[in-house]
């Protein structure tokens, strides 16, 4: 799948990037940091996007660049605080 222009913000649908991080991995991750995560091969990080997102393939986009997984703080886990 090659570089897709994003859909239009009023779509309703969130997008997914899927690419690969600076040590190779293959990362997916939603626009927001609702979901993401790290996979062998492109095929696999395709298949968790599409099932994630509804199967809209329209939403997913494969950058050229690096992408990092971000993974938001969980307030919930011990000794960690929310950030004001």
């Amino acid at each position: 799948m090659g570089l897709l222009e994003p859909p239009s913000c009023n779509s309703g649908k969130s997008i997914v990037f899927v690419g690969r991080d600076r040590r190779g991995n293959w990362v997916a991750s939603e626009q927001n940091g609702t979901f993401g995560g790290l996979f062998v091969n492109r095929a696999q990080a395709f298949k968790y996007a599409l099932r994630e997102n509804g199967h809209h393939r329209e939403t997913i986009v494969e950058v050229s660049g690096e992408i990092e997984l971000n993974i938001p703080p969980n307030p919930r886990i011990a000794g960690t605080r929310p950030v004001a």
